[in-house]
């Protein structure tokens, strides 16, 4: 009985120990992840302060979490859908408040110049069709067309094959580019 509470008595040390060894492996992994999920977030939201935002936003949502990863070399390709996930949350929001404003601040007979009219006309028909992919195909897309990322670091971030994601890249493009054709062709009738 004695070697079982001296056994217990150690346990509380063990414990902090432990804690602040979890502490500091999920601190190296925030540090080896951030300016990627800063990247990932500017990528869909196009603004520096919104995506240090979201990215930080990701770090605070994985913390609790990041004990019941089961493998934390994983963590950077986990990151990556978390801020992914509230990057298209936040830009979603964004496009709602927007349309909201833009429509109760109309005025008949009210006119902007031809040029950004047509240019965020453009902008917002692709973001559309890129918003009305499959979650699946818009990860593979953001980040290979927009971040710049190889077919073998969107698989790693992702934790797909590359085969997968190369066969998610090719529907994604097909989609977008019958989307964007039938959005173009509603557009020019009105």
């Amino acid at each position: 009985m004695s070697e079982m509470n001296e056994a217990a008595g150690h346990l509380p040390g063990l414990l902090v120990s432990l804690d602040a060894s979890l502490e500091r492996e999920f601190e190296q992994a925030v540090r080896d992840s951030a300016s990627l999920a800063v990247r990932v977030a500017f990528g869909v939201l196009r603004r520096r302060e919104d995506a240090e935002e979201v990215a930080q936003e990701s770090f605070t949502r994985a913390c609790p979490k990041f004990r019941d990863l089961r493998a934390p070399e994983q963590f950077r390709a986990w990151i990556v859908r978390v801020t992914w996930r509230l990057a298209i949350d936040r830009w979603r929001a964004e496009r709602r408040r927007e349309a909201r404003e833009r429509h109760a601040g109309e005025e008949p007979g009210q006119r902007t110049v031809e040029d950004d009219a047509v240019a965020a006309e453009r902008s917002a028909l692709l973001w559309k069709a890129v918003d009305d992919l499959p979650e699946k195909l818009r990860a593979v897309i953001i980040l290979s067309a927009l971040q710049g990322h190889d077919v073998r670091e969107v698989a790693h971030l992702l934790g797909i094959p590359e085969g997968t994601v190369k066969s998610r890249l090719f529907l994604a493009r097909a989609a977008l580019a019958e989307r964007l054709t039938c959005l173009a062709n509603d557009s020019g009738r009105r």
